[in-house]
């Protein structure tokens, strides 16, 4: 409509022009007459005309001033990537547990361990992966899910994700399961307390050195515990503190 009001707007202009230069003549010198009257319809029929072409050049885009501004492209705000979501055990635990109570009506935690990404170092009791291992005694079965907050291209995709069903042995010692409520102390406060049984000294020394975290329940002593290791892998640990999950208390130096 605003295309259409423009055209009609330089018409009115071009009318006025014309008849303007009409009147002119009329003064300056009268026209002799010559043949019969001319019809009164031809005055309408030349602006029907002009109306016409003016609508033709119009959706032809040539008229000038009358070009449509919202046909210009909207320029795309491009988002930037988000960095990773940097965790603590418990965190990511809770994280994960939701999606549990989806499988079975009674998950039971037997293990949360933290997984090395270039997000981070762990060195404040955070990662951006957090695996946790659930048995259930109803479907006799355990499942492993994972939360992931990194932006590292090699770790898993954002989110929970869930692992393969697998058989659930009550009697193996390394899925023995442990009541959350036993869960008081984080992993944060788990490397705290390991920075003062030596664990200060390897970071002093190897600042780059990577902090894993492992949570499980240890049945000679009926402890849930924080193992909290220096060192990228088994073969390169430095350093492992055992650390109370319940009371935060330093349990031992367990290498």
């Amino acid at each position: 409509m605003q295309n259409i009001g423009c055209a009609q707007s330089q018409f009115a202009n071009v009318e006025s022009q014309g008849t303007g230069a009409t009147s002119n003549i009329s003064r300056t010198s009268p026209i002799p007459r010559v043949g019969p009257h001319p019809s009164r319809t031809s005055g309408s029929s030349t602006t029907l005309a002009r109306i016409s072409a003016g609508i033709l050049l119009l959706s032809m885009g040539l008229l000038p001033g009358c070009s449509d501004q919202s046909a210009k492209p909207t320029e795309s705000v491009k988002e930037e990537p988000k960095g990773p979501e940097l965790v603590t055990g418990r965190s990511g635990f809770q994280k994960v547990y939701i999606a549990a109570r989806g499988w079975a009506p009674d998950p039971q935690p037997f293990r949360i361990e933290s997984t090395p990404t270039r997000d981070g170092n762990g060195h404040d009791g955070k990662w951006a992966v957090w695996r946790t291992g659930f048995a259930s005694p109803s479907r006799r079965s355990v499942k492993t899910y994972v939360w992931s907050g990194s932006a590292a291209p090699d770790a898993p995709s954002r989110g929970v994700s869930a692992g393969a069903e697998d058989t659930y042995n009550p009697n193996n010692s390394s899925t023995t399961t442990f009541d959350v409520a036993f869960l008081k102390v984080d992993s944060d406060q788990a490397f705290a307390a390991a920075q003062k049984h030596g664990g200060d000294r390897v970071l002093e020394k190897s600042p780059d050195t990577p902090v894993n975290y492992v949570c499980d329940w240890n049945r000679n002593t009926n402890e849930l515990v924080w193992h909290v290791i220096y060192g990228a892998n088994r073969e390169a640990v430095k350093l492992t503190v055992a650390v109370n999950a319940s009371s935060g208390e330093f349990i031992r130096v367990e290498k």
